[in-house]
């Protein structure tokens, strides 16, 4: 199967743990999302332009450090008009972000992007929230 996610010919990273059943590589964990991600794991400030036919949109920072959790690695985040971040992983020489599919056509810069922190962004409740919601049902998946 083919997959519109930047990074996925080249996501064959291994999961730290088999705390998660089934996800042995950032495909299998885009394949599990895709049957979670849903308007209410969607930014809020977003909530009103997601919809099934582009079901990545706002789901980028809780998206990518539950890859983290998963995976290992770095978070790193491209910045945008808004002045927010798109979120995206590397873990060691493997750059995957499985929740491009949101910006369609454009092509987004993947160097010599800052870091992003799960402190920082997990500071806004509603986000921090909106990751355990993901985990949590991710979890529940056999």
């Amino acid at each position: 199967m083919g997959y519109n996610f930047y990074g996925w010919q080249q996501a064959d990273v291994a999961p730290l743990n088999k705390e998660y059943k089934g996800i042995d590589n950032p495909r299998d964990l885009y394949d599990k999302l895709s049957l979670i991600w849903c308007a209410d794991t969607c930014a809020p400030r977003m909530r009103d332009r997601w919809s099934p036919d582009n079901i990545t949109l706002g789901q980028c920072s809780i998206t990518a450090f539950l890859a983290q959790d998963i995976f290992g690695g770095k978070v790193y985040g491209i910045r945008r008009p808004d002045g927010n971040y798109h979120c995206y992983n590397v873990v060691g020489d493997c750059i995957f972000d499985l929740t491009s599919e949101q910006f369609g056509d454009e092509k987004l810069v993947y160097e010599n992007n800052p870091e992003q922190l799960r402190e920082v962004h997990f500071a806004k409740e509603e986000k921090r929230l909106r990751y355990e919601y993901l985990k949590k049902k991710l979890l529940a998946i056999k």
